[in-house]
């Protein structure tokens, strides 16, 4: 499971090192802390943590900002973690502003300039936003993840791959699910670049082929494409034995050869003599 992040943005180098010192001295045994003094990089970093399966658990935003107001990011940043709690740093001038934000972009708390002492001014609210933000999360599924559409044959083709070659992943409905449709959303993707396939590292295959997948996730290509030009014939518990074990013939693996039986597992030996040869 991948730790929470809590994200703070402020364009003064050292108010913002200020802040990431009080949250990481009160919360770093679980939460990590990122810190950036602009509202486009940080923009573009979250949409690479929520490609990664990573979790925005609260923003904490100065209001003034160059590229854009603390409560414009607030709303940018929403359509990426929906869920995430958000505070904003605003000085006594800005009142009014952090009033309306509340209204406007449903804006969880402000936080008055100078927050000095922490232990009274800033722990308090952000440990109770942080509480109700837990009692709701449901940690991201870090692995592969499929998007396409239901009875897509291509889609049900790379399932079937990754299910073959043991390989876990989550699929995801592009017409009903949510976090479907924000990942193709945020990465301005679309119908025609379906199937999808994500990656753990943040990556990601548009419409990709069976050779380009396999490449990827470090299976061997041409045994992937030989695959489906491969029948074992064979009666009784010797075709049964081979049928078991032929899930790992593509890539090369004996790994269940030891688990077929009698003639089953020298059928087996001698179909990836074959693909050697081919």
């Amino acid at each position: 499971m991948k730790t929470p992040i809590l994200f703070s943005m402020d364009d003064d180098p050292q108010v913002l090192q200020a802040i990431q010192r009080d949250l990481r001295n009160q919360y770093r045994k679980d939460y990590k802390v990122i810190a950036t003094t602009s509202a486009k990089e940080a923009l573009e970093s979250l949409v690479e943590l929520k490609n990664q399966g990573e979790e925005v658990a609260l923003f904490l935003s100065d209001q003034k900002m160059p590229e854009m107001q603390g409560v414009d990011f607030f709303e940018k940043a929403r359509e990426i973690f929906p869920k995430a709690k958000h505070v904003l740093l605003t000085a006594y001038s800005d009142t009014d502003a952090a009033i309306k934000a509340i209204n406007d972009v449903q804006l969880d708390y402000y936080l008055l300039k100078p927050w000095d002492p922490p232990e009274e001014k800033r722990y308090p609210v952000i440990s109770d936003l942080l509480e109700q933000w837990l009692f709701d999360y449901r940690p991201a599924y870090a692995g592969i993840k499929v998007l396409g559409y239901a009875y897509s044959p291509k889609t049900h083709g790379i399932k079937d791959f990754l299910s073959g070659n043991l390989k876990p992943y989550l699929w995801l409905d592009v017409q009903v699910n949510e976090e479907a449709i924000t990942l193709m959303e945020i990465n301005v993707l679309s119908a025609k670049d379906l199937p999808i396939v994500f990656f753990e590292d943040g990556s990601f295959l548009k419409d990709p082929s069976i050779i380009d997948l396999a490449s990827h996730i470090g299976l061997n290509p041409k045994a992937s494409e030989d695959l489906y030009d491969v029948a074992i014939i064979a009666a009784g518990p010797a075709g049964l034995a081979a049928a078991v074990a032929a899930g790992d013939v593509r890539s090369g693996a004996m790994n269940r050869v030891a688990s077929a039986v009698g003639e089953g597992s020298m059928s087996i030996s001698m179909v990836h003599k074959y693909l050697a040869e081919v």
